[in-house]
């Protein structure tokens, strides 16, 4: 597994520690790599332009976001890659190997394992 610094880290859950950059991100998430534009975000969210924009360059800078051109729309997506390490850097060490702590959240992994 490829490590994520602390730093990397604490710059991606300071991104995340926003109502609605949090929003947006579990949107993406659940878009999967199809993504959303840009305009689809905002009205699904109900938020203004300016905002969603300097939240989704909060979220790219992060690490967090990707986007895309096609035609003349924006598509955002998560970057499932950087959201795995950064699960990996949180879930490291799990209480020291505590399968019975540890043992919900491997439950939840499995289930976010079927997803496409």
């Amino acid at each position: 597994m490829v490590t994520m610094r602390t730093a990397t880290a604490v710059e991606a859950l300071s991104a995340l520690a926003h109502d609605g950059r949090l929003s947006i991100f579990k949107l993406l998430v659940r878009a999967g790599t199809d993504g959303v534009a840009a305009g689809a975000i905002a009205r699904k969210l109900d938020m203004l332009p300016n905002t969603l924009s300097a939240s989704l360059t909060i979220l790219s800078n992060a690490g967090l976001v990707v986007s895309r051109r096609e035609g003349r729309s924006i598509i955002y997506s998560a970057d499932f890659a950087q959201m795995s390490k950064l699960l990996g850097f949180l879930m490291e060490d799990c209480c020291s190997g505590n399968a019975a702590i540890c043992a919900p959240l491997a439950g939840i992994a499995n289930r976010a394992a079927c997803c496409p």
